[in-house]
């Protein structure tokens, strides 16, 4: 059995994401599909617009044969720390041949070419970077300006000014580190670009669809503050989505909308700003992508807190980009230090693979990974008491931030809580 993996957020599914799958499979020759999914928070540094489970359920009804929960501290990450921590768990799963990901360039040989530099840091680039971070360029910028300076070749550096690019050179640097024997390729994103918001042909960006569904329902909606808005049915909603999704994904949505999402950065604010109220500048700094500026400037600013995303807008300064403070907000309230993180990277960076479910048509693929995965593949949290202490810790900061999520959909929407030990995993 040939096996490619994927790594994903399905923030929401979409075709897109259907697409992925399908060429997936085909340019790798595989036969089946392992997903490592964010869990319930993503990399720009926000709770998902939906729970995992769901979001698990649409990959397994759309041809994912296994999907794995990516630890929050990877899932929440800078791109680096993102891609390290998804590879290396494919990695060490031991049955994954290759790993497939999407570009808007769609050229490997390229984005290695870029890799390759970013991993050896030659003298004459390191010079570059130095150079313009001294005058004031935030990292990204100074980083593609030193990649200009030293190819001499612009088109190259442009590679870095697009979000799957970055993300696809960060995964090629993990398995160069890795010394993986997992083949990559990659497909060229098809329809919208990543930070397109608007609804466009049928291959729409997540980004469009989040900002349709934050208009199904205005009394349920935290995401913007301020002003009046009507309501806009949610079967005209599902109208335009039909084009956007996969039909089975359709009936999720309309099944468990005002019950499961949609759930917003701003539904976090009051939890945030207790955690704020509770430290002082020198505590804020042991968490994970919190600088002393940045704690300095939080503390200074705090009076000024409305919510969660106003609060990352006025942070953010022309040094400190709005993902990094969103990220360092989002680890401050789930308790992400950065003393544990490098704990878990000295360890290993995994001490178990979480399995969020899979197809029952791919059982013999739970065989294959019991005899060839290095990792424990957790499927009841009953079975974590054999986990090192280091894992142990990992694991209880994934179940804090998932219980914390699950409260707040609970809350919004006057459900039951479903508790992280009492969720089953899926089977489709």
């Amino acid at each position: 059995m040939k096996i490619v993996g994927l790594i994903t957020e399905y923030n929401p599914f979409h075709n897109g994401h259907l697409y992925h799958i399908e060429e997936a499979k085909r340019v790798s020759g595989a036969d089946t599909v392992i997903v490592v999914m964010s869990g319930d928070y993503v990399q720009r540094g926000t709770p998902a617009i939906m729970p995992k489970r769901l979001r698990a359920e649409m990959a397994l009804k759309c041809g994912a044969g296994a999907v794995f929960e990516l630890p929050v501290c990877y899932a929440s990450g800078s791109a680096e720390y993102f891609a390290m921590g998804a590879v290396s768990l494919l990695d060490r799963l031991g049955v994954t041949d290759a790993v497939c990901f999407g570009s808007e360039c769609n050229d490997l040989d390229s984005l290695w070419d870029i890799a390759r530099i970013l991993l050896d840091e030659p003298e004459a680039y390191k010079e570059s970077l130095r150079e313009a971070l001294k005058n004031g360029q935030s990292y990204p910028a100074a980083r593609k300006k030193a990649v200009s300076d030293y190819t001499g070749n612009e088109r190259l550096a442009s590679l870095l000014d697009d979000p799957n690019n970055i993300l696809g050179i960060e995964y090629l640097k993990a398995l160069r580190r890795l010394n993986s024997s997992m083949v990559p390729y990659t497909i060229l994103r098809k329809g919208s670009h990543y930070h397109d918001s608007s609804i466009n042909g049928r291959f729409s960006s997540a980004s469009a669809i989040r900002s349709l569904l934050a208009y199904s329902s205005s009394s349920l909606r935290t995401d913007r503050s301020g002003g009046s808005f009507d309501d806009t049915p949610f079967s005209n909603i599902l109208g335009v989505l039909e084009e956007q999704v996969p039909a089975c994904c359709l009936e999720l949505l309309k099944d468990c909308h005002k019950v499961l999402f949609p759930v917003y950065q701003n539904d976090f604010s009051l939890i945030l700003k207790y955690k704020l109220l509770n430290k002082q500048p020198e505590d804020l700094t042991r968490y994970l992508d919190v600088s002393g500026e940045l704690a300095n400037r939080i503390c200074s600013q705090l009076n000024n807190f409305f919510n969660y995303k106003q609060f990352c807008e006025l942070l953010k300064t022309r040094e400190i980009t709005h993902a990094r403070i969103s990220r360092a907000l989002l680890h401050i309230m789930l308790g992400i230090k950065t003393k544990n993180v490098q704990e878990y990277i000295d360890g290993g960076w995994h001490f178990y693979a979480r399995l969020l479910g899979f197809r029952k048509d791919r059982v013999k693929l739970l065989s294959l990974l019991s005899e060839k995965s290095s990792l424990p593949v957790l499927t009841r949290l009953s079975e974590s008491a054999v986990l090192p202490a280091p894992g142990r810790q990992m694991l209880r900061n994934d179940l804090l931030a998932s219980n914390l999520y699950n409260s707040v959909v609970t809350d919004k929407f006057k459900t039951a809580f479903q508790n992280e030990y009492k969720q089953a995993v899926i089977k489709i």
